[in-house]
């Protein structure tokens, strides 16, 4: 079973940075993709990057520019580096993991991590 650590959240003023990284241990599969969402209370979770094996990113429009994930598909860790952080990055931001599944296989399945907390204020 997949365990999902996350480390690096806080409280930083807006306009600072901030890491968020994420290791990933245990799985019996190999990984496809590693990514950060983020949840505010009374919303949704929402995707904020990802990173696939293959090399493929993708980001939320709103972070575009300023956050980057990188990857190091060895080790399974992903680091969100945030830059030009603003209050409405404010949330709890969760790593995800996907492994590649075989099919039909049951114990094998994306798993989460609890989450860090991350706060933008002056």
């Amino acid at each position: 079973q997949i365990q999902v650590m996350e480390s690096g959240g806080g409280l930083v003023q807006p306009g600072e940075s901030l890491n968020l990284s994420c290791v990933a241990s245990g799985s019996r599969y190999p990984i496809n993709a590693m990514g950060w969402f983020r949840q505010t209370p009374g919303q949704e979770r929402e995707r904020v990057a990802r990173t696939t094996s293959g090399g493929t990113t993708n980001y939320l429009d709103s972070v575009a520019g300023r956050f980057t994930i990188s990857r190091d598909t060895r080790k399974n860790t992903a680091v969100l580096q945030m830059n030009s952080l603003k209050s409405e990055d404010t949330g709890v931001y969760y790593c995800k993991v996907e492994p590649i599944c075989p099919w039909g296989a049951r114990d094998c399945s994306d798993t989460w991590g609890q989450g860090t907390q991350v706060t933008v204020s002056s």
